[in-house]
């Protein structure tokens, strides 16, 4: 590089500005936080052994009762079990957490600090004072810290709450522009010092629209500022006539490190929680890694089992070299320039001929 642009940042004396190859910008990260499924890590970063960028805004959208909350306090449990020192401020808007609810899911809830902003302001000014006081701390001593936010939807302003009390019935139209001012601040910093924020919000139907369409609800502030938005919709997982659990749709409506619209399906069952390899056999059938035969699936070693089979036990299927495939297979599916499959359908002959020796 000319000698002027590293000039120019030296004279500056900016640590906002700087040479891109040699300090790295805020929109780097430096891994990334399980969710607590194979095929969600995938959809998000690309990778089975991916997941939640950790700097990054990322947002859970869909109706009631989608699991917005159960995937969020999923990636709560994996980041506090990855990190032994680190912890999480939580922001429940509805009062819908409580102790026991956490703990239920394994959550260390002693390393989790709960606070109940009623309005998006009180939100902003709690945020940005615990961002302060976690930023004066010298880089080296600060432990790993994650937020979240459940949910947007439910935050009112200032002025809505005062007008409710007056019995005003006017609707409050600085409410969008604040949750824009809110995130427009929250973001920079948060990547800044390395600290992912998690948001649920809610989703409502666009009257009027041609063609069907959900929107988020707390106007276009989220919509803008969080790098990845996932929307959740559910159908019911039946075993005969009984209801078992939910499979979960979690389509990606924005994402800035893997292809939009692409989507995954994910299991939760009301016995065991979160299934962290349902969804890999899709994949895995698409990229032909394992083949299906009629109603069957044909295994590298010539076996030939339901999918139900697999889906029940899938430790004793997803070997680590079928894991591995896979993996190299979501690189293909998910991210931005990775098309070629002719590689993977090598290694899956290779494994094949192995087996049959």
């Amino acid at each position: 590089m000319s000698n002027f642009f590293t000039d120019l940042v030296d004279q500056l004396k900016d640590e906002d500005t700087k040479i891109l190859s040699e300090g790295g910008a805020s929109a780097e990260y430096s891994g990334c936080i399980d969710t607590g499924s194979y095929a969600l890590n995938a959809v998000l970063s690309g990778s089975i052994y991916g997941g939640v960028p950790n700097n990054k805004v990322t947002a859970f959208a869909g109706e009631s009762s989608t699991g917005k909350t159960f995937f969020v306090l999923g990636i709560v449990k994996q980041f506090l079990d990855a990190n032994p020192e680190g912890g999480v401020i939580y922001f429940d808007t509805e009062a819908a957490v409580t102790k026991q609810m956490m703990e239920s899911r394994g959550v260390d809830t002693k390393r989790v600090v709960i606070s109940e902003p009623d309005t998006i302001q009180k939100f902003r000014h709690t945020a940005l004072q615990i961002i302060e006081k976690y930023q004066a701390q010298p880089e080296a001593k600060r432990k790993p810290m994650i937020m979240v936010l459940d949910s947007l939807g439910q935050l009112s302003s200032t002025k809505e709450m005062e007008d409710t009390a007056e019995g005003k019935e006017t609707k409050d139209m600085t409410k969008s522009a604040i949750h824009k001012a809110t995130f427009r601040v929250l973001n920079l910093k948060l990547a800044k010092i390395g600290v992912p924020l998690l948001v649920t919000n809610h989703v409502y139907d666009v009257v009027g629209a041609y063609i069907p369409t959900k929107e988020m609800s707390g106007g276009s502030g989220l919509k803008y500022t969080a790098s990845t938005i996932v929307y959740l919709s559910k159908r019911k997982d039946k075993d005969g006539t009984e209801v078992v659990g939910n499979i979960v749709r979690c389509k990606l409506q924005k994402s800035r490190l893997t292809k939009e619209n692409s989507q995954v399906e994910v299991k939760i069952t009301y016995s065991t929680g979160l299934d962290r390899y349902f969804g890999l056999l899709d994949i895995a059938e698409k990229h032909g890694i394992i083949k299906k035969v009629s109603t069957r699936y044909e295994l590298a070693n010539g076996t030939k089992v339901f999918g139900k089979n697999i889906n029940e036990e899938p430790e004793k299927y997803f070997t680590p070299d079928i894991l591995a495939l896979i993996d190299e297979a979501c690189k293909k599916e998910f991210l931005y320039g990775q098309e070629n499959d002719s590689g993977i359908v090598d290694e899956v002959e290779e494994l094949e001929l192995a087996n049959e020796d």
